[in-house]
């Protein structure tokens, strides 16, 4: 890979990174946010999923922002509103003024996972394509992983509402690097320029695209539950101080990480030595779904602390295999005419989960007073996932959207 290509995918995947942080950093506080704010664990659980209510539905528009303008704007214009949202929460006051920052932050990291796909569409060929995905997936990882462990350390130091400023205030830094690295060097494919460029309707009846969803919609599940409650869980259910908990879920993330990159580089050599793409990704997809849900459920019913922690890291590489292919298969499967609609769509699905894990886990906890249950569902979703991956998504392989334009009814799963 090209240096300067490099270092835009490394520059995407730290726009992921920060992404991260900033939709995690209420998780990290949480302990101190909800007794400094009097909130009960079902308020705590709503705020947790406020971002989704505007993130979910922003997803089909700003795929075809990303397929029909640069999505290189659209990803600094998101930026920029994300990075107010972050800062305005530092001042909130109680639950309405939470709730308004995270719809806010909803709306502008919306554009993050439509944008980079588009881009590494139009930039990164298949044979590539692994370690670069990796590279990004795992700026999801690293986010939640230095969120926590350093967020626990600063946030038990000087409290959270420096934390949420600092947070804030660095993603200006990485718009003014991104300018000036970008500028002039990426390719832009906009769909309305080509000829097989598919609508909404074409793309919404391709039955791959719903398997896709599905495997990624589960998927999420997992991440959420993990993103949103396991600093909780680690403190009041395992009885971890603040700067424990966050060495233990900062491991686990940076595990998930650093087996999304190594599995990104696998998976190309293999490719480039002759492996079929849909093989590769496939074997991802089953191995990390299965090893992510024995790790849940060695967590959840752990009766020791130690080694419900040891669990939790052990799921955590496991959902590095998971994840790492996520976005892979949307852009070699839609091609540069239809990545950002297909990732767009997708990613609104897979977003319900987002909706759904943190506030069930809030209301499940409250009503049991326990982990076990919660831990339970993110072990099927995590199964769940890796059988929808390898099951629903068939070949994996460009789409002719103009032999799938002329169709009158939906292909089979092919």
């Amino acid at each position: 890979m090209p240096p300067r290509l490099l270092a835009i995918v490394i520059l995407i995947g730290l726009s992921i990174f920060i992404n991260y942080i900033d939709r995690g950093n209420l998780a990290t506080a949480a302990t101190v946010v909800k007794q400094e704010l009097r909130l009960s664990p079902s308020q705590l659980g709503f705020l947790l999923t406020a971002f989704f209510i505007t993130y979910m539905p922003m997803q089909p528009l700003i795929g075809w922002l990303v397929d029909k303008f640069t999505a290189s704007r659209v990803l600094v214009v998101g930026f920029l509103v994300w990075s107010l949202a972050t800062l305005l929460t530092a001042f909130a006051a109680g639950f309405a003024t939470l709730f308004a920052c995270r719809l806010l932050l909803g709306v502008g990291e919306s554009v993050s996972f439509p944008s980079m796909s588009k881009i590494l569409t139009d930039n990164v060929g298949e044979m590539q394509r692994g370690f670069a995905n990796g590279i990004v997936q795992a700026g999801l990882a690293f986010g939640p992983a230095f969120g926590i462990f350093a967020g626990g350390t600063l946030i038990a130091a000087y409290g959270w509402r420096p934390f949420f400023i600092g947070c804030g205030a660095i993603s200006v830094v990485w718009i003014v690097v991104w300018q000036a690295v970008s500028r002039g060097q990426l390719r832009n494919g906009r769909a309305t320029l080509s000829a097989d460029a598919p609508d909404f309707a074409v793309v919404l009846r391709e039955p791959t695209l719903w398997g896709a969803s599905a495997g990624h919609f589960f998927s999420n599940f997992l991440l959420y539950f993990n993103a949103t409650w396991i600093p909780y869980y680690l403190v009041h259910e395992r009885g971890w101080t603040l700067p424990e908990m966050g060495r233990i879920g900062g491991a686990a993330f940076l595990l998930t990480g650093i087996a999304m990159v190594g599995c990104g580089s696998i998976s190309d050599r293999l490719v480039r030595n002759g492996a079929s793409p849909t093989l590769v990704r496939k074997a991802a997809f089953a191995i990390g779904g299965l090893g992510a849900a024995i790790g849940m459920l060695g967590c959840g019913y752990s009766h020791d602390a130690a080694a419900s922690a040891g669990w939790l890291v052990f799921a955590g590489f496991f959902g590095g295999l998971l994840g790492v292919n996520t976005f892979a298969v949307s852009q070699t499967k839609a091609g540069t005419a239809a990545t950002g609609k297909w990732t767009g769509i997708q990613n609104m699905i897979a977003n319900v989960s987002g909706l759904i894990a943190p506030a069930l886990t809030g209301v499940l906890v409250e009503a049991t007073g326990s982990f076990t249950l919660p831990f339970t569902l993110a072990a099927i979703a995590a199964f769940a996932s890796g059988a929808a991956w390898t099951l629903l998504t068939g070949r994996i392989e460009p789409i002719d959207w103009k032999a799938r334009s002329a169709l009158k009814v939906a292909p089979e799963f092919t």
